[in-house]
């Protein structure tokens, strides 16, 4: 996570950060910022063809709706001025007509819109939780990766709906500029020309703009993520007991608004210079058209046109100088969403997680238990210079128990990872039953492995899907589920709840039951035990939020628990370990001593001065 105590954002450099648009020519930063639009239309087009297909036809007809009102006010124009009633109540009709088509095809439009971007919203999100899913858990840990989850999750909802509509709408204004202009060339090509070189410099200023806002939001990710952090610890159940308990609620709330103001500032100070520079250069626009719209004027009063052709081409220009300025604004906003496009292509692009599928005649034993052996392993964790193990070598046989003891930070969870494979070895190898766990594939890994974690996940679901996550394909498998229950030592306390299996866990949701930390330990045993083919059970402190006649009854039941399966267990409980076949001491990421229980007493090292000092506090 970001350090909270870095310095502000100013003193960072807003890395090459912003996605590298402004590397290279002219010609390939166009080409990198238009890269990703096929790709938002064609996730478009996949979740609503008929959509995609409607907003096409709404925005090819809307299109040529304007240059024929515009026509049509001319001939209604010219046949009032020769008082000419029936053709002006023709013109008036049709005018009418145009006029409630364009209402119809704009509000069918906005629809088509609304309905197209919360499919393609909807299916975003889905889509970058399915990435979540191949990701490798080191990317969990870390923080870059959660600057580029929140960029992507930021753009999600809003930023392809707006390339896909951004599109349409700059093919709308082209076809609709270009009805103009072929009215305006009646008049002047020169008219046509100034229509266009008066809306670039707002347009180049607005780019400019897009751009910094842009870097700006991308090199505070880390900020943004803090911000969220502390709205979750001031109103989040996880954290309100000791927010309140600690009395640091207003210290954590000036945080949050010194950070909050900051952020406002800055976007501040950017829409004030945006808002200064698009004023000033959109009154150079509206002075170009008052100048060619006062050489129209007078050529009327001159007789050159008629007071019909003057209204004809005032609105043609006007209208067309905005239907140009459109094309550019689309343009400039198609380059904006394109960066941020960048944030949210860059996460789906990001490499899954690798796992070589063994050909079918190297897999796995059938054996009841599995055979785990570590060969010369060490780990360093990425941007580590320090090893979190080192030269780590252990044999556990097929139905045998080993227990893993140390101090805090010793490297147990680690090496607990390492035989689960959700890391890989920096150096030497897990074997599986002789094999290399980085050619076991994920599901084999699953079906061989059940653990129950120290920080177990607390799922603010039902009792059944609780411990039913254990073994998702035995949800419904009410038997199985009870055994699991009865296993894990939650059995009485299910009974009680009002609603058996079905009751709902956790107070975030209507009818929800809270319980303490050794109930919730009991279901995370449950879980652990409903996967009744696994071979290898992994047990993180099992018992450390059990009250003493719970953790009994898991002393009680621990050899039934592991019989028939090979077993790891970490505790810092001696009474559960001397339980084990082989105890392992780690110490600093390596391994000091091995051995039963009573060899390793006798031997009056770590394990025997740990044993010691926890026996000291029960005499």
């Amino acid at each position: 996570m970001a350090d909270p105590h870095a310095p502000p954002l100013r003193a960072a450099r807003p890395a090459s950060a912003a996605a590298g648009e402004l590397e290279g020519t002219a010609i390939s930063r166009l080409r990198k910022a238009f890269g990703l639009l096929p790709r938002a239309a064609k996730m478009a087009y996949e979740v609503s063809p008929r959509g995609v297909l409607g907003l096409v036809v709404l925005t090819l007809v809307s299109a040529l709706v304007p240059p024929a009102i515009a026509w049509v006010g001319k001939s209604l124009v010219d046949g009032v001025t020769a008082r000419d009633v029936p053709a002006v109540e023709l013109w008036i009709a049709v005018e009418v007509a145009l006029v409630a088509a364009l209402v119809l095809l704009t509000r069918g439009a906005q629809v088509t819109r609304q309905t197209l971007g919360a499919r393609l919203g909807y299916h975003v999100n889905a889509k970058i939780l399915e990435k979540a899913l191949t990701l490798d858990l080191r990317d969990f840990e870390d923080s870059s990766f959660y600057d580029q989850l929140t960029r992507a999750r930021r753009e999600a909802s809003s930023r392809p709906i707006q390339v896909v509509t951004e599109s349409f709408d700059l093919g709308k204004h082209a076809l609709t500029l270009a009805g103009y202009a072929a009215l305006l060339l009646g008049y002047s090509p020169l008219a046509c020309l100034a229509l266009a070189v008066a809306s670039l410099p707002a347009t180049f200023a607005e780019r400019h703009f897009s751009k910094v806002a842009f870097r700006l939001r991308n090199w505070r990710s880390p900020d943004t993520r803090r911000l969220i952090y502390l709205e979750r610890v001031l109103a989040s159940d996880d954290y309100a007991k000791e927010v309140k308990a600690l009395g640091i609620g207003p210290l954590l709330l000036d945080r949050y608004r010194s950070l909050g103001g900051r952020i406002l500032e800055e976007d501040t100070a950017l829409a004030r210079r945006r808002f200064g520079w698009g004023t000033v250069l959109s009154l150079v626009a509206t002075g170009v058209y008052y100048g060619v719209y006062a050489t129209m004027v007078l050529a009327a009063a001159h007789g050159s046109i008629s007071i019909g052709e003057m209204t004809l081409y005032a609105a043609a220009f006007r209208q067309g100088q905005q239907s140009f300025e459109s094309i550019l604004s689309s343009l400039g906003g198609m380059h904006e969403h394109s960066l941020y496009l960048s944030n949210l292509y860059g996460y789906f692009d990001r490499p899954a997680s690798t796992r070589d599928r063994p050909p079918e005649e190297g897999r796995l034993s059938e054996s009841t238990a599995a055979h785990l052996v570590l060969e010369d392993v060490s780990f360093k964790y990425p941007g580590a210079e320090s090893w979190a193990l080192r030269h780590v070598s252990l044999d556990i046989p097929s139905g045998k128990s080993l227990a893993l003891v140390g101090f805090n930070g010793a490297g147990k969870t680690t090496l607990i990872k390492l035989i689960l494979g959700l890391y890989q070895p920096t150096e030497g190898k897990v074997l599986l039953d002789g094999r290399d766990l980085a050619t076991v594939s994920d599901e084999e890994r699953r079906q061989t492995f059940s653990v129950v974690f120290q920080d177990f996940a607390r799922f603010q679901m039902m009792v059944r899907e609780n411990v039913g996550f254990g073994s998702h394909l035995h949800i419904d498998d009410e038997p199985r589920l009870e055994r699991a229950v009865e296993r894990g030592g939650a059995a009485e306390l299910v009974s009680g709840l009002p609603a058996g299996l079905s009751t709902q866990l956790g107070k975030w949701f209507d009818g929800g039951v809270e319980l303490s930390g050794g109930q919730w330990q009991t279901i995370a045993l449950s879980r652990s035990m409903i996967r009744e083919d696994a071979r290898v059970l992994i047990l993180d402190e099992p018992t450390a939020a059990l009250d003493a006649q719970a953790e009994h009854a898991v002393f009680e039941r621990f050899r039934e628990l592991t019989r028939g399966r090979t077993s790891v267990l970490i505790s810092h409980r001696f009474p559960t370990v001397r339980m084990a076949d082989r105890i392992v001491v780690l110490e600093g990421g390596t391994i000091r001593e091995e051995g039963t229980h009573d060899e390793l007493r006798e031997r009056g090292g770590v394990y025997a001065r740990l044993f010691e000092l926890q026996a000291e506090g029960y005499r």
